[in-house]
């Protein structure tokens, strides 16, 4: 993002909800030169501003971060750009976004890390990218964990392929520690869910579908908590946590002191296999949607503190790659635009988890899991990334209008409660509702 003198912007009578200040009040906000410069009770703030935004009946929050996207670029820009990608990411309220690096060819290198991060992409949100954890994301030889560190990466994965090998976790949660570098994994036993395709259960019986087993996942963060916990200086961070066996993992190494992390999505809090329907590919995605009693698992998670975010897995995909028969589709859904929609529709109205908990999710939370200090609150001082939102106002996605470059969505048409009314970026005004 550009770090010239933007204009100042007052943001008048909005209900401010800022987790990590403990602050739920009526304030206004004075935002100039990219940097939170005041935050006053209601008409206390006498500085002039160029602009000013009335946020009366509105939540104005610290600009929420996803841990979890793929911008597809290098190399997959049929599915996605970073311009595309962002601009979905600025319309769902979202400042900063952590690209993965499962693309063609793989982020690897500091190289690319610099490529990701040049203005000449033309992002319009902050793109902090993640790494891959080995050459290729092959599973073997560990990439440069310092050299792509000092690149700008905030962490380090193979995601898409998960590190199976024990040797190999090890070697990279130790050289994690040692830069206070987390590692990221994507919780997959390969060896049992080759070619398979959904969660198994009876709905997986019924199509005839090659499925995955819960175990497949579990057993895997079962093992990386282990190792966490002996490591004591490494960070664990679990991506798109779907089953309730795991979760007892993740809170295992809680209660021990290790320092271990876990987000979930919009679509595992709100779906189950069931709903993959007649074939629908549009539902999708690795992990599969799993069963009612691992979103169960999942809602008490998100309500008890023990999941720290809430990340989108944004998994763009080109129309052919999804319409196909079930087991050749492409896994992955698009979610930067109906995250949060979701989260208010079916934690806070739907499950009673308080407005304040859903904010800490997109913010303080994910800025803890990888330490971006000066994000994930609107203190003085730190980055003017704010996102305004109406938490009762209801309106039907529609993934024609969507501004990602792909529409693999099962949630088109939905009616939602929920929108985001204004998406600020270092004191800019990225997005405004329609």
């Amino acid at each position: 993002m550009s770090g010239k003198a933007t204009p100042s912007i007052l943001i008048k009578g909005g209900h401010f909800v800022d987790p990590a200040a403990k602050i739920n009040a009526v304030m206004d906000i004075l935002l100039r030169d990219g940097r939170v410069a005041e935050i006053a009770p209601p008409h206390q703030i006498r500085s002039a501003a160029d602009e000013k935004i009335d946020a009366r009946g509105l939540i104005v929050a610290p600009g929420f971060i996803d841990l979890h996207v793929h911008l597809r670029e290098p190399g997959q820009g049929y599915k996605e750009t970073i311009v595309t990608g962002t601009a979905a990411a600025a319309a769902g309220g979202f400042t900063t976004v952590c690209t993965m690096p499962n693309t063609a060819p793989v982020v690897d290198t500091p190289e690319w890390v610099t490529w990701l991060r040049s203005p000449e992409r033309g992002a319009v949100v902050n793109v902090l990218p993640i790494a891959a954890a080995t050459r290729s994301s092959a599973g073997g030889t560990l990439t440069d964990f310092a050299a792509l560190q000092r690149a700008g990466a905030v962490a380090v994965t193979d995601d898409g392929k998960p590190i199976l090998g024990d040797d190999t976790m090890r070697m990279a949660l130790r050289l994690g520690a040692e830069l206070n570098l987390p590692v990221v994994q994507h919780a997959e036993n390969t060896r049992i869910t080759e070619n398979c395709s959904m969660h198994s259960g009876p709905t997986s019986f019924r199509l005839g579908l090659r499925s995955m087993p819960a175990a497949a996942e579990a057993v895997i963060v079962d093992r990386d908590v282990t190792l966490a916990q002996q490591i004591r200086e490494s960070r664990l961070h679990v991506a798109h946590l779907s089953t309730s066996d795991a979760l007892k993992s993740v809170r295992r190494g809680k209660r021990a002191k290790a320092r271990v992390t876990c987000e979930v999505t919009p679509h595992h809090f709100t779906l189950i296999d069931e709903n993959v329907g007649e074939y629908n590919t549009n539902f999708k995605m690795n992990p599969p949607l799993r069963s009612a009693t691992d979103r169960e698992a999942i809602l008490v998670a998100l309500a008890d503190g023990t999941v720290d975010a809430i990340a989108t897995d944004h998994a763009p995909h080109a129309l052919h790659e999804k319409q196909v028969e079930f087991e050749r589709a492409a896994f992955g859904i698009t979610g930067l635009e109906t995250a949060l929609a979701l989260a208010i529709t079916k934690l806070h109205r739907e499950h009673k988890i308080p407005l304040m908990r859903i904010v800490e999710l997109f913010t303080s939370g994910p800025a803890r899991v990888f330490d971006l200090r000066g994000r994930g609150s609107l203190a003085k001082g730190n980055h003017a990334d704010v996102t305004i939102f109406d938490p009762k106002k209801r309106w039907t996605f529609e993934a024609a209008k969507s501004r990602s470059l792909s529409r693999n969505t099962p949630f088109d048409g939905w009616q939602l409660t929920g929108k985001v009314m204004a998406t600020i970026v270092g004191g800019k005004i990225l997005h405004r509702a329609d």
